[in-house]
């Protein structure tokens, strides 16, 4: 048996921001039940789960969002997982979702919950364990349950009154999966999200945990719990202090050859993420554009008998294919979508009898689209095929309009989750940003199609005249 850790979190962690208005914490009655069940916790998790669960005068909790930046193999699954065992037990009805952004990390979260509930203590609070992949629960005999899935696999919508989300790989969670899950929040009546993950890495989706570091850091959410542990920035990765003051279980429960695979295993990068918690700066991942902010830009937009003033053309990796229009009004653009498929004949035939030669239907160079600009050539379009400049310059065009309020859109789901599951990726040639295509499970190409439609209205004007119904409603 290994020996515990005996640090405080003061003297593990980098930060420790704390809200506002705490008066007392429901973490005693949480350990307490926890300790009945034969599980103990080390200092630092001690002062963890008393920040977390922190309450104000009126019993709400005075964070209602909790994220913690923790390496590999430091105690997070077992802290959060006793946490909500014992959260369950205490409250019952109790409804938890956890999930993780790949089905293998929900998998293994699921297996060790298993083993939690199979102990001698725990089992006889156990009505039911359901093993069938992707519907994954803990069923208490109290009411209360824990779900478990995969948000790459659409996890986590449709739920109601879910009190305690817990988001594992935070550092893989766009703003589109947090907004559809956090929904199922709305009616409990003292609800708590946790967000826990590694750094993110430059190609990961991290907006979402970036952003709350970012805010907490720098003092603009009175509402959250920020933790992060983690070794100095220019840390020796060999520095046995430091991997003490990124993982307070080395040397007690990690062991020294397990950090030293780690080290063989990833990268001198990765292995500053995910084994010693140290952010990289020029990972940071500015958002598009916010919820809220692309909300209020939605618009009922043109008459469906005003033909748009430019096409834009885009392909996933999938092959699913996506059209945008743009209207030009004075100084204003409104952007839709107009078509949706995968039938890339069907597609070349329905451009063709709505564009004739005169709309401009751009396709950029470099997506797997521009294998629909000869045929569109041969039946006379007027195709525009964009350079990664021009790219950054359509992106730059769309940013820009977002922030003066010179554009609107029809509010299209696919277009409203491809934007705001979008992250740049920059043209260091160009000066500027493009929309990041090397996720193969993102889909933003329908926020491709509308910003290349932006750039087509805007670089190619021409005079309006009513056509064909282009809309779908």
């Amino acid at each position: 048996m290994t020996s515990p850790s005996t640090h405080r979190l003061s003297e593990v962690a980098r930060h420790v921001i704390a809200p506002v208005g705490v008066t007392h914490t429901g973490w005693p009655a949480v350990r307490d039940t926890c300790s009945r069940l034969g599980w103990t916790f080390d200092p630092w998790q001690d002062g963890a789960g008393r920040l977390i669960l922190g309450k104000r005068s009126d019993g709400l909790y005075a964070a209602d969002l909790v994220a913690l930046s923790i390496g590999r193999q430091v105690g997070k699954t077992f802290l959060f997982g006793s946490m909500v065992f014992a959260l369950a037990l205490l409250n019952p009805g109790l409804t938890v979702i956890w999930t993780a952004h790949r089905a293998k990390t929900a998998k293994e979260t699921f297996s060790s919950m298993l083993g939690m509930a199979a102990q001698e203590r725990v089992a006889p609070h156990i009505a039911q364990v359901v093993r069938s992949r992707g519907d994954e629960a803990v069923i208490f005999t109290n009411g209360s349950r824990i779900l478990f899935g995969a948000r790459e696999s659409g996890f986590g919508r449709g739920f109601a009154n879910v009190s305690v989300l817990v988001f594992d790989e935070a550092q893989i969670l766009t703003e589109s999966a947090m907004e559809d899950m956090v929904a199922a929040q709305n009616v409990a009546k003292n609800p708590l999200t946790i967000l826990t993950g590694t750094p993110p890495r430059p190609r990961d989706p991290g907006e979402v945990f970036t952003m709350v570091r970012q805010e907490a850091l720098a003092g603009d959410s009175e509402g959250t719990v920020y933790i992060e542990l983690s070794a100095e920035r220019d840390a020796d990765l060999l520095d046995r202090a430091q991997w003490r003051r990124a993982n307070p279980s080395f040397p007690s429960r990690t062991s020294e050859r397990a950090m030293l695979r780690m080290k063989k295993n990833l990268s001198e990068d990765s292995f500053r993420r995910e084994a010693l918690g140290i952010w990289d700066e020029i990972s940071v991942h500015k958002p598009i554009v916010s919820p809220q902010v692309w909300r209020d830009m939605a618009d009922v937009g043109p008459a469906d008998d005003v033909k748009p003033d430019a096409l834009g053309v885009d392909m996933s990796h999938g092959r699913d294919i996506a059209v945008a229009g743009c209207w030009l009004e004075g100084e204003d653009a409104h952007i839709e979508q107009v078509w949706s498929g995968s039938d890339s004949a069907a597609l070349v035939e329905w451009i063709v009898a709505r564009a004739g030669r005169r709309l401009p239907v751009v396709i950029d160079q470099a997506s797997p689209a521009s294998s629909l600009v000869p045929e569109l050539k041969n039946r006379k379009c007027l195709v525009v095929t964009t350079s990664a400049a021009q790219m950054a310059q359509a992106c730059g065009l769309l940013e820009n309009r977002i922030a003066d309020g010179g554009l609107t859109h029809g509010a299209q789901k696919p277009v409203t989750e491809a934007i705001l599951g979008a992250r740049r990726r920059a043209i260091r040639d160009a000066g500027g940003w493009a929309l990041d295509r090397s996720d193969p499970t993102g889909s933003i190409y329908p926020i491709v199609a509308a910003t290349l439609a932006l750039f087509g209205a805007t670089t190619h004007k021409r005079t309006k005249s009513a056509g064909r119904v282009l809309v779908l409603k």
